[in-house]
């Protein structure tokens, strides 16, 4: 099956599957019954996106490869607390069975989370510490 990564609000492609957000936020000015309707996600895990924090920062200044490269360390770093690594062992569990896709708004999917997200879940077995890995 797949995983695929999307910009949340963009039409849904074929075989998408689920849409999940791991945004921190939900979209500004849309009803919450409206979400997956217009596109936006079927399912909101706030817990996988960048910490307030990190956002913040990222966001201060232009990005270049300095900064993506100290983002791309803080974000897996964030991602390896425990309760990250039991929700992305769940989803790579869930991706040899099913299709869905993760999203968040950034325009830009080389400068965003979601890049990540997919890279850490393609990545192989991620181990929980709480036994076998997943």
């Amino acid at each position: 099956m797949a995983v695929t990564a999307v910009r949340l609000g963009s039409p849904r492609a074929a075989g998408e599957g689920l849409r999940i957000g791991t945004v921190r936020r939900p979209p500004r000015g849309v009803k919450t019954s409206e979400y997956a309707a217009r596109d936006y996600y079927d399912v909101w895990l706030p817990e996988l996106a960048p910490s307030q924090g990190l956002v913040s920062w990222g966001l201060s200044k232009p990005w270049t490869d300095r900064r993506w490269a100290a983002f791309t360390r803080r974000y897996r770093g964030e991602m390896a607390a425990p309760g990250a690594r039991r929700l992305l062992a769940l989803l790579a569990a869930l991706a040899r069975t099913t299709s869905f896709s993760i999203g968040c708004y950034c325009e830009d999917a080389g400068r965003c989370h979601r890049s990540l997200l997919l890279d850490l879940l393609q990545a192989g077995p991620i181990r929980t510490g709480l036994g076998r890995s997943q």
